[in-house]
């Protein structure tokens, strides 16, 4: 046990000069506050016993005031250690919405997937932060890095193509992402950028990006989605949506690249389940970097000090009204 405040404990030296005082005051005697003819009435047997407990009301005194003095002193304990995840992991995802991410190669296509496994991700990683940023032809901040696991879910939930200007802009799109992480004070900060496409808009280059990325520490996990080969896609024609294979276009090197030089991880997903085991991959890859530090639960002992000196108050009052009687 120890003590919040324990300067407060001097204090307790108050009951010197009240205890010097008190004895002094017995020594010296005082005044009868009663005469009368005879003490005969008050002789009898016990009477010693009763010279004794008339000191009982001044004991409970200084007591009470002991133990008010340990109260404010506010006593506290530490047994008890809880386990805080002190350095935490701020990850930023970086989606392609480009319309070639209709394609439907994956089930029920590429942008569905991306959303339902991602969610998975987030629902597997309850302390940290992470946000999301999306990029086609330009790129936005879809929701900004927050704890809020029910507000991020149902922010990748609205993610959908054809919200801006179509087109890949990969350098946009990473160098947004490393905007959202710049500022954190998170001592491990990754951006995990999923695309399908090759860079083909956007004022920032890709690999302006990354050097950006570098200077602020921040790792890049790339992920390229795509069947190898021709994938199927939906095209609006006049008589409704007809299935069209297309060929499937990532520029592995550039995504290779941007892990390399980041520290991070470049990965290939050509269908549902490899997508799947790839954030299953980045999740304990992560997950190894989160440090976990024990901090003391402090449980509060005033109560204890603070119900006895309650008791002493009352046993001083109801001794001097019912027990003891000051007689000279």
């Amino acid at each position: 046990m120890f003590f919040e405040y324990p300067g407060l404990l001097y204090l307790e030296l108050i009951l010197i000069p009240l205890i010097a005082l008190y004895i002094w005051r017995e020594i010296r005697g005082s005044s009868p506050s009663l005469r009368v003819a005879s003490t005969a009435p008050w002789m009898g047997n016990g009477g010693k016993m009763k010279k004794m407990m008339r000191h009982l009301p001044f004991v409970a005194r200084c007591i009470a005031i002991s133990m008010i003095i340990v109260a404010i002193a506010r006593p506290r304990s530490s047994t008890n250690f809880e386990k805080v995840d002190t350095e935490g992991i701020d990850i930023v995802f970086a989606l392609d919405i480009s319309t070639s991410m209709l394609a439907r190669d994956f089930n029920p296509d590429r942008i569905s997937a991306a959303k339902d496994i991602a969610i998975e991700f987030i629902a597997q990683r309850p302390n940290d932060r992470m946000g999301i940023v999306v990029f086609a032809g330009e790129s936005f901040t879809q929701c900004p890095i927050t704890s809020d696991r029910a507000t991020l879910i149902n922010m990748m939930k609205e993610v959908e193509t054809g919200l801006i200007e179509d087109g890949t802009a990969l350098g946009n799109g990473l160098a947004t992402a490393v905007a959202r992480l710049k500022d954190s004070k998170a001592k491990s900060r990754v951006i995990i950028l999923l695309t399908d496409g090759v860079n083909n808009r956007g004022e920032i280059s890709p690999l302006m990006a990354v050097e950006i990325a570098k200077t602020y520490g921040i790792r890049v996990y790339t992920i390229g989605v795509g069947a190898m080969g021709m994938a199927p896609y939906p095209v609006l024609t006049p008589f409704g949506i007809d299935i069209q294979q297309v060929k499937v276009e990532i520029d592995e090197p550039l995504l290779q690249q941007i892990a390399e030089q980041t520290g991070g991880k470049y990965f290939r997903a050509t269908d549902n389940t490899k997508l799947l085991e790839i954030y299953g991959e980045i999740n304990k890859m992560e997950k190894n970097k989160t440090a976990v530090d024990s901090f003391p639960v402090y449980q509060e002992k005033f109560m204890i000090f603070a119900w006895i000196a309650l008791i002493a108050v009352a046993f001083e009052i109801l001794t001097r009204l019912f027990i003891t009687r000051r007689i000279a």
